[in-house]
Protein backbone atom coordinates (compact mmCIF):
# COMPACT_ATOMS: atom_id res chain seq x y z
CA UNK A 1 0.00 0.00 0.00
CA UNK A 2 1.40 3.43 -0.92
CA UNK A 3 1.56 6.44 1.36
CA UNK A 4 -1.11 8.44 -0.46
CA UNK A 5 -3.61 5.60 -0.12
CA UNK A 6 -2.87 5.42 3.59
CA UNK A 7 -3.28 9.18 3.97
CA UNK A 8 -6.64 9.11 2.18
CA UNK A 9 -7.94 6.27 4.34
CA UNK A 10 -6.90 8.04 7.53
CA UNK A 11 -8.30 11.41 6.46
CA UNK A 12 -11.79 9.91 6.42
CA UNK A 13 -11.77 8.78 10.04
CA UNK A 14 -8.83 10.01 12.16
CA UNK A 15 -9.44 12.86 14.58
CA UNK A 16 -7.00 15.47 13.21
CA UNK A 17 -5.17 16.49 16.37
CA UNK A 18 -1.76 15.17 15.29
CA UNK A 19 0.33 16.41 12.40
CA UNK A 20 1.82 13.35 10.75
CA UNK A 21 5.21 13.10 9.10
CA UNK A 22 5.01 11.64 5.57
CA UNK A 23 6.10 8.16 6.65
CA UNK A 24 4.06 5.02 7.33
CA UNK A 25 6.08 2.64 9.47
CA UNK A 26 5.48 -1.09 9.37
CA UNK A 27 8.36 -2.74 11.23
CA UNK A 28 11.33 -2.08 13.46
CA UNK A 29 14.37 -3.90 14.76
CA UNK A 30 16.93 -2.45 17.17
CA UNK A 31 17.56 1.18 16.30
CA UNK A 32 16.02 0.94 12.82
CA UNK A 33 12.49 1.12 11.48
CA UNK A 34 11.11 0.45 8.00
CA UNK A 35 8.27 2.09 6.07
CA UNK A 36 5.71 0.68 3.65
CA UNK A 37 8.04 1.29 0.72
CA UNK A 38 10.83 -0.69 2.36
CA UNK A 39 12.99 2.32 3.23
CA UNK A 40 14.95 2.06 6.48
CA UNK A 41 15.50 4.85 9.01
CA UNK A 42 17.80 5.16 12.00
CA UNK A 43 15.54 6.12 14.90
CA UNK A 44 17.00 8.85 17.12
CA UNK A 45 13.60 9.40 18.79
CA UNK A 46 12.84 5.85 20.00
CA UNK A 47 9.12 6.59 20.12
CA UNK A 48 9.54 9.64 22.40
CA UNK A 49 12.06 7.67 24.44
CA UNK A 50 9.79 4.65 24.82
CA UNK A 51 11.76 1.97 22.96
CA UNK A 52 14.71 2.28 25.30
CA UNK A 53 15.99 -1.22 24.51
CA UNK A 54 15.34 -0.85 20.79
CA UNK A 55 12.48 -1.95 18.60
CA UNK A 56 11.25 -5.54 19.05
CA UNK A 57 14.05 -6.64 21.35
CA UNK A 58 13.95 -10.46 21.34
CA UNK A 59 13.73 -10.70 25.14
CA UNK A 60 10.79 -8.28 25.21
CA UNK A 61 9.00 -10.02 22.33
CA UNK A 62 9.50 -13.37 24.03
CA UNK A 63 8.24 -12.14 27.41
CA UNK A 64 5.11 -10.59 25.86
CA UNK A 65 4.38 -13.69 23.75
CA UNK A 66 4.80 -16.07 26.68
CA UNK A 67 2.63 -13.98 28.97
CA UNK A 68 0.00 -13.46 26.26
CA UNK A 69 -0.35 -17.23 26.02
CA UNK A 70 -0.74 -17.51 29.77
CA UNK A 71 -2.82 -14.56 31.06
CA UNK A 72 -3.17 -11.07 29.57
CA UNK A 73 -5.76 -9.32 31.69
CA UNK A 74 -7.58 -9.64 34.94
CA UNK A 75 -8.75 -7.04 37.44
CA UNK A 76 -6.92 -5.51 40.35
CA UNK A 77 -9.14 -7.56 42.63
CA UNK A 78 -6.70 -10.42 42.14
CA UNK A 79 -3.00 -10.92 42.77
CA UNK A 80 -0.76 -11.67 39.79
CA UNK A 81 2.87 -12.75 39.87
CA UNK A 82 4.16 -10.44 37.08
CA UNK A 83 2.83 -7.42 38.98
CA UNK A 84 4.35 -8.64 42.23
CA UNK A 85 7.73 -9.10 40.54
CA UNK A 86 7.56 -5.60 39.06
CA UNK A 87 6.59 -3.70 42.21
CA UNK A 88 9.30 -5.52 44.16
CA UNK A 89 11.84 -4.54 41.50
CA UNK A 90 10.72 -0.91 41.62
CA UNK A 91 10.92 -0.82 45.42
CA UNK A 92 14.47 -2.19 45.24
CA UNK A 93 15.73 0.26 42.62
CA UNK A 94 13.92 3.59 43.08
CA UNK A 95 15.28 6.28 45.43
CA UNK A 96 15.57 5.05 49.02
CA UNK A 97 12.32 6.22 50.63
CA UNK A 98 10.17 5.22 47.65
CA UNK A 99 8.60 1.87 48.49
CA UNK A 100 5.01 1.88 47.20
CA UNK A 101 3.81 1.57 43.60
CA UNK A 102 0.53 1.85 41.72
CA UNK A 103 0.69 0.82 38.08
CA UNK A 104 -1.09 2.65 35.26
CA UNK A 105 -1.12 2.53 31.47
CA UNK A 106 0.35 5.96 30.60
CA UNK A 107 2.56 8.70 31.96
CA UNK A 108 -0.23 11.24 32.15
CA UNK A 109 -2.27 8.77 34.24
CA UNK A 110 0.71 8.45 36.53
CA UNK A 111 0.83 12.23 36.95
CA UNK A 112 -2.88 12.29 37.75
CA UNK A 113 -2.28 9.73 40.47
CA UNK A 114 0.68 11.67 41.84
CA UNK A 115 -1.38 14.85 42.13
CA UNK A 116 -4.15 12.98 43.91
CA UNK A 117 -1.63 11.49 46.33
CA UNK A 118 -0.16 14.91 47.11
CA UNK A 119 -3.60 16.39 47.77
CA UNK A 120 -4.62 13.44 49.91
CA UNK A 121 -1.44 13.54 51.95
CA UNK A 122 -1.45 17.30 52.61
CA UNK A 123 -5.08 18.37 52.28
CA UNK A 124 -3.86 21.18 50.03
CA UNK A 125 -4.75 21.96 46.41
CA UNK A 126 -2.05 24.33 45.13
CA UNK A 127 0.74 22.93 42.94
CA UNK A 128 3.97 24.54 41.76
CA UNK A 129 5.50 23.55 38.44
CA UNK A 130 7.86 25.12 35.93
CA UNK A 131 7.58 26.94 32.64
CA UNK A 132 8.34 24.57 29.78
CA UNK A 133 7.44 21.49 31.79
CA UNK A 134 5.46 18.71 30.18
CA UNK A 135 3.42 16.49 32.49
CA UNK A 136 0.65 15.29 30.19
CA UNK A 137 -2.60 16.50 28.63
CA UNK A 138 -5.39 15.14 30.79
CA UNK A 139 -7.18 17.73 32.89
CA UNK A 140 -5.27 17.17 36.12
CA UNK A 141 -1.93 17.04 34.36
CA UNK A 142 -2.77 20.15 32.34
CA UNK A 143 -2.95 22.17 35.55
CA UNK A 144 0.77 21.68 36.05
CA UNK A 145 1.78 21.55 32.40
CA UNK A 146 4.26 24.37 31.87
CA UNK A 147 3.21 25.11 28.30
CA UNK A 148 0.55 27.78 27.88
CA UNK A 149 -0.34 26.47 24.42
CA UNK A 150 -1.53 23.24 26.00
CA UNK A 151 -3.25 24.81 29.02
CA UNK A 152 -4.99 27.87 27.60
CA UNK A 153 -7.56 26.13 25.36
CA UNK A 154 -8.90 24.44 28.50
CA UNK A 155 -8.33 27.25 31.00
CA UNK A 156 -12.03 27.37 31.92
CA UNK A 157 -11.77 23.79 33.19
CA UNK A 158 -8.51 24.14 35.10
CA UNK A 159 -7.79 25.45 38.59
CA UNK A 160 -5.07 28.08 38.31
CA UNK A 161 -1.73 26.87 39.60
CA UNK A 162 1.70 28.43 40.10
CA UNK A 163 4.28 28.22 37.33
CA UNK A 164 7.82 29.48 37.83
CA UNK A 165 10.99 29.48 35.75
CA UNK A 166 12.89 26.20 35.65
CA UNK A 167 16.22 26.25 37.52
CA UNK A 168 15.30 29.48 39.34
CA UNK A 169 15.44 28.54 43.00
CA UNK A 170 14.55 32.01 44.25
CA UNK A 171 11.37 31.98 42.16
CA UNK A 172 10.47 28.54 43.46
CA UNK A 173 11.04 29.54 47.06
CA UNK A 174 8.79 32.53 46.52
CA UNK A 175 6.00 30.28 45.25
CA UNK A 176 6.22 27.55 47.89
CA UNK A 177 4.21 28.34 51.00
CA UNK A 178 1.90 26.51 53.39
CA UNK A 179 -0.89 26.37 50.81
CA UNK A 180 1.18 24.24 48.43
CA UNK A 181 0.50 20.52 48.21
CA UNK A 182 3.54 19.74 46.09
CA UNK A 183 6.15 20.90 43.65
CA UNK A 184 6.24 18.74 40.53
CA UNK A 185 9.43 18.85 38.50
CA UNK A 186 11.23 16.94 35.77
CA UNK A 187 14.81 16.29 36.98
CA UNK A 188 15.79 17.11 33.38
CA UNK A 189 13.18 18.92 31.31
CA UNK A 190 12.45 17.00 28.13
CA UNK A 191 9.85 18.75 25.97
CA UNK A 192 11.00 22.08 27.39
CA UNK A 193 14.32 21.75 25.57
CA UNK A 194 16.42 19.19 27.49
CA UNK A 195 17.14 21.63 30.29
CA UNK A 196 19.53 20.35 32.96
CA UNK A 197 19.25 21.94 36.41
CA UNK A 198 22.15 23.66 38.10
CA UNK A 199 23.90 21.91 40.97
CA UNK A 200 21.90 22.45 44.15
CA UNK A 201 18.60 23.32 42.47
CA UNK A 202 16.79 20.07 43.22
CA UNK A 203 18.24 20.03 46.74
CA UNK A 204 16.95 23.56 47.22
CA UNK A 205 13.48 22.48 46.12
CA UNK A 206 13.63 19.60 48.59
CA UNK A 207 14.53 21.95 51.43
CA UNK A 208 11.87 24.50 50.47
CA UNK A 209 9.19 21.82 50.33
CA UNK A 210 10.23 20.45 53.70
CA UNK A 211 10.09 23.92 55.25
CA UNK A 212 6.54 24.50 53.97
CA UNK A 213 5.23 21.01 54.63
CA UNK A 214 4.80 20.44 50.90
CA UNK A 215 5.73 17.32 48.96
CA UNK A 216 8.28 16.98 46.15
CA UNK A 217 7.20 15.08 43.03
CA UNK A 218 9.74 13.99 40.43
CA UNK A 219 8.23 13.33 37.01
CA UNK A 220 10.60 10.73 35.57
CA UNK A 221 8.32 9.59 32.77
CA UNK A 222 10.94 10.59 30.19
CA UNK A 223 14.11 10.54 32.30
CA UNK A 224 13.64 7.20 34.07
CA UNK A 225 14.82 3.72 33.10
CA UNK A 226 18.42 4.65 32.39
CA UNK A 227 17.79 7.44 29.91
CA UNK A 228 20.12 9.95 31.63
CA UNK A 229 22.92 7.54 32.49
CA UNK A 230 21.45 6.69 35.90
CA UNK A 231 18.52 4.35 36.36
CA UNK A 232 16.58 7.41 37.58
CA UNK A 233 17.63 11.00 36.96
CA UNK A 234 17.10 11.91 40.62
CA UNK A 235 20.26 9.94 41.37
CA UNK A 236 22.43 12.59 39.69
CA UNK A 237 21.61 15.05 42.47
CA UNK A 238 21.12 12.53 45.30
CA UNK A 239 17.74 14.07 46.12
CA UNK A 240 14.86 11.85 47.17
CA UNK A 241 11.29 12.76 46.21
CA UNK A 242 8.12 11.93 48.13
CA UNK A 243 6.37 10.84 44.94
CA UNK A 244 7.65 9.98 41.49
CA UNK A 245 6.18 9.00 38.15
CA UNK A 246 7.49 6.58 35.55
CA UNK A 247 6.39 5.67 32.03
CA UNK A 248 7.75 5.62 28.48
CA UNK A 249 10.82 3.37 28.75
CA UNK A 250 9.32 1.31 31.58
CA UNK A 251 7.63 -1.00 29.10
CA UNK A 252 10.10 -0.68 26.25
CA UNK A 253 7.25 -0.19 23.79
CA UNK A 254 4.35 -1.69 25.73
CA UNK A 255 2.03 0.79 27.50
CA UNK A 256 2.82 0.73 31.21
CA UNK A 257 3.53 3.48 33.73
CA UNK A 258 3.49 4.01 37.47
CA UNK A 259 3.25 6.48 40.30
CA UNK A 260 5.25 5.66 43.38
CA UNK A 261 5.57 7.11 46.88
CA UNK A 262 7.06 6.85 50.33
CA UNK A 263 5.55 4.96 53.23
CA UNK A 264 4.55 8.26 54.84
CA UNK A 265 2.49 9.26 51.79
CA UNK A 266 1.07 5.77 51.36
CA UNK A 267 -0.35 5.85 54.89
CA UNK A 268 -2.63 8.75 53.95
CA UNK A 269 -4.65 6.90 51.28
CA UNK A 270 -7.67 4.69 51.72
CA UNK A 271 -9.29 1.87 49.79
CA UNK A 272 -11.03 3.23 46.71
CA UNK A 273 -8.93 6.40 46.45
CA UNK A 274 -7.74 5.35 43.01
CA UNK A 275 -8.29 2.58 40.50
CA UNK A 276 -7.69 1.37 36.97
CA UNK A 277 -8.97 -1.27 34.59
CA UNK A 278 -5.81 -1.99 32.60
CA UNK A 279 -3.09 -0.67 34.88
CA UNK A 280 -0.77 -3.37 36.16
CA UNK A 281 -2.16 -6.08 33.89
CA UNK A 282 0.02 -9.20 33.64
CA UNK A 283 1.02 -8.52 30.04
CA UNK A 284 2.25 -4.99 30.78
CA UNK A 285 4.10 -6.13 33.88
CA UNK A 286 5.80 -8.97 31.99
CA UNK A 287 7.02 -6.40 29.47
CA UNK A 288 8.38 -4.09 32.17
CA UNK A 289 10.11 -6.98 33.93
CA UNK A 290 11.79 -7.90 30.65
CA UNK A 291 12.99 -4.31 30.17
CA UNK A 292 14.62 -4.36 33.61
CA UNK A 293 16.34 -7.64 32.77
CA UNK A 294 17.72 -6.29 29.49
CA UNK A 295 18.94 -3.07 31.12
CA UNK A 296 20.83 -5.12 33.68
CA UNK A 297 22.16 -7.88 31.43
CA UNK A 298 23.35 -5.52 28.69
CA UNK A 299 24.57 -2.86 31.16
CA UNK A 300 22.64 -0.22 29.25
CA UNK A 301 22.51 2.39 32.01
CA UNK A 302 26.29 2.63 32.15
CA UNK A 303 26.37 2.58 28.36
CA UNK A 304 23.95 5.50 28.22
CA UNK A 305 26.23 7.48 30.54
CA UNK A 306 29.39 6.77 28.56
CA UNK A 307 27.87 7.16 25.09
CA UNK A 308 25.98 10.25 26.21
CA UNK A 309 29.20 11.97 27.28
CA UNK A 310 30.72 11.34 23.88
CA UNK A 311 27.59 12.51 22.07
CA UNK A 312 27.44 15.71 24.10
CA UNK A 313 31.10 16.39 23.40
CA UNK A 314 30.51 15.95 19.68
CA UNK A 315 27.51 18.28 19.72
CA UNK A 316 29.35 20.86 21.82
CA UNK A 317 32.33 20.79 19.45
CA UNK A 318 30.00 21.36 16.52
CA UNK A 319 28.40 24.34 18.27
CA UNK A 320 31.81 25.80 19.12
CA UNK A 321 32.97 25.47 15.53
CA UNK A 322 29.73 26.81 14.05
CA UNK A 323 28.50 29.55 16.43
CA UNK A 324 26.31 30.99 13.66
CA UNK A 325 24.45 27.66 13.49
CA UNK A 326 24.22 26.48 17.11
CA UNK A 327 24.51 28.12 20.50
CA UNK A 328 25.47 25.02 22.46
CA UNK A 329 24.71 21.48 23.58
CA UNK A 330 23.29 20.08 26.80
CA UNK A 331 21.82 16.97 28.31
CA UNK A 332 22.50 13.89 30.39
CA UNK A 333 23.11 10.36 29.21
CA UNK A 334 21.28 9.61 26.00
CA UNK A 335 18.95 12.56 26.39
CA UNK A 336 20.95 15.20 24.57
CA UNK A 337 20.22 18.44 22.74
CA UNK A 338 21.77 20.71 20.15
CA UNK A 339 20.40 24.25 20.38
CA UNK A 340 20.13 25.84 16.94
CA UNK A 341 20.13 29.56 16.20
CA UNK A 342 17.57 29.56 13.41
CA UNK A 343 14.15 28.34 14.59
CA UNK A 344 12.70 28.39 11.07
CA UNK A 345 15.47 26.17 9.74
CA UNK A 346 15.20 23.95 12.81
CA UNK A 347 11.50 23.44 12.13
CA UNK A 348 12.27 21.92 8.73
CA UNK A 349 15.04 19.65 9.98
CA UNK A 350 12.93 16.56 10.84
CA UNK A 351 11.44 16.37 7.34
CA UNK A 352 14.83 16.90 5.71
CA UNK A 353 16.26 14.19 7.96
CA UNK A 354 13.53 11.77 6.89
CA UNK A 355 14.73 12.16 3.31
CA UNK A 356 18.20 11.15 4.50
CA UNK A 357 16.95 8.13 6.45
CA UNK A 358 17.03 9.52 10.00
CA UNK A 359 14.19 10.16 12.44
CA UNK A 360 14.85 13.04 14.83
CA UNK A 361 12.82 15.47 16.88
CA UNK A 362 12.92 19.25 17.34
CA UNK A 363 11.36 20.65 20.51
CA UNK A 364 11.08 24.03 22.24
CA UNK A 365 11.33 25.80 18.89
CA UNK A 366 14.96 25.25 18.02
CA UNK A 367 16.28 22.36 20.10
CA UNK A 368 17.23 19.15 18.29
CA UNK A 369 16.60 16.38 20.80
CA UNK A 370 18.53 13.12 20.58
CA UNK A 371 17.10 10.22 22.58
CA UNK A 372 17.87 7.01 20.68
CA UNK A 373 17.56 3.48 22.07
CA UNK A 374 20.08 2.95 24.85
CA UNK A 375 21.53 0.01 22.91
CA UNK A 376 21.82 1.77 19.55
CA UNK A 377 24.86 0.41 17.69
CA UNK A 378 27.57 3.01 17.23
CA UNK A 379 27.58 2.15 13.53
CA UNK A 380 24.04 3.57 13.45
CA UNK A 381 24.45 6.41 15.94
CA UNK A 382 27.42 8.32 14.60
CA UNK A 383 26.49 8.38 10.89
CA UNK A 384 22.97 9.47 11.86
CA UNK A 385 24.32 12.24 14.07
CA UNK A 386 26.63 13.38 11.28
CA UNK A 387 23.62 13.56 8.97
CA UNK A 388 21.78 15.80 11.45
CA UNK A 389 24.79 18.09 11.83
CA UNK A 390 25.08 18.40 8.07
CA UNK A 391 21.41 19.31 7.84
CA UNK A 392 21.68 21.81 10.69
CA UNK A 393 24.20 23.93 8.77
CA UNK A 394 22.96 26.26 6.00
Amino acid sequence: MDLETIRAREAAHFLPVVKRHPVALVSGSGSRVRDVAGKEYVDLMSGWGVTCIGHSHPALVRAIAEQAGRLMQTTNLFYTLPQLDLIEKLAATTPGPITRTFLTSSGTEAVEGALKLAHRATGRRVFVSTHGAFHGRTLGALQVNGSAKHREPYAALLPEQRHVAFDDLAAARGAIDESVAAVIIEPVQGEGGVNVPSAGYLRGLRDACDAAGALLVFDEVQTGMGRTGKLFAAEHDAVDPDIMTLGKGLGGGFPVAAFLCTEAVAKTVALGDHGTTYGGNPLACAAANAVFEVLEEEKLVARAAELGQRLQKKLANFAAEAPDVATGARGRGLLQALVLCDAERAATLPLRAIERGVLVNVTAGSVVRFFPPLNIPEDDLWPAVETILELAAP
